[in-house]
């Protein structure tokens, strides 16, 4: 197998794992790409935000019409969060253009964001699989008032628009306790606000001049069918074991992007 070909099978394989653990877990599969990207590719930390936000919005993009399409998503109650989400990414975006002079900056920032990412899935994991026979709530109920859809919409936009990564780590906690929204919805719903933020994040990543065109093709072919696998599977599959073990293993992943702004290897 000529390298070209294996370099487009590791990116639809990587785009394909992504996409899965996006529809599964609510995530936009940015804790999978940018790593394969930054350290599998060499990019830099400024192409690797942005060929990974544009990666990410077909996750979100393929998840949530699937989960919508599964019952699982109203939009009418997630309009502010898109809204003011949207707002925040095209600020912070702005802002990537000053950030991308300083890649360290950005791997920390990744790394950071990342682990506390993976703290949280392990910590669910746990309490899922010690979840034994506890109902799940039903529905599509979302609750909050208008200040706190807004607030957490503009938090939600930050990532994105600055370091080009995910806001799952925020938005399915947010909607599961603060808006009391069932897990499924949580999921549907975090995939659906992303996907505006990361949409806006590529245009302007785009125009910025940090979109790795060659590596995008085969990772969003892959992350589209997966998503769409994942969001499938999210109907029937407990994923507390899934998110122990993937916290597990970013957290490894989180301290190679720290040490990596520090120029130490690990």
């Amino acid at each position: 197998m000529s390298s070209a070909i294996f370099d487009y099978v590791l990116l639809f394989s990587g785009g394909l794992l992504a996409g899965s653990l996006g529809g599964l877990l609510g995530i936009g599969g940015g804790i999978v790409l940018m790593p394969l990207l930054r350290y599998g590719f060499g990019l830099s930390p400024v192409f690797a935000a942005g060929t990974c936000v544009v990666a990410v919005f077909f996750t979100t993009l393929g998840g949530s019409y699937r989960h919508h399409r599964l019952g699982h998503l109203e939009f009418r109650p997630i309009v502010p969060i898109i809204i003011s989400g949207v707002l925040t990414a095209s600020i912070f975006s702005l802002l990537f253009g000053y950030v991308s002079k300083h890649d360290h900056w950005l791997d920390m920032g990744i790394g950071i964001v990342f682990s506390l990412i993976s703290v949280r899935m392990i910590v669910e994991g746990i309490r899922s699989l010690d979840r034994k026979n506890k109902t799940q709530s039903t529905g599509n109920k979302i609750d909050g008032t208008l200040a706190q859809k807004i607030s957490i919409g503009g938090l939600a936009g930050v990532l994105p628009g600055l370091l080009g990564i995910g806001t799952g780590g925020i938005l399915v906690p947010a909607f599961t306790f603060l808006l009391k929204a069932p897990v499924k919805t949580a999921v549907a719903a975090s995939l659906a606000c992303f996907c505006c933020n990361a949409f806006v994040s590529s245009v302007f990543k785009y125009v910025q001049g940090f979109v790795e065109l060659s590596l995008v093709i085969p990772v969003c072919l892959g992350t589209v069918i997966g998503a769409n696998l994942g969001a499938m599977l999210n109907k029937r599959f407990p994923s507390g074991g899934i998110k122990l073990l993937f916290g597990l293993v970013f957290t490894y992943v989180s301290l190679k992007f720290i040490m990596s702004s520090f120029a130490v290897k690990i």
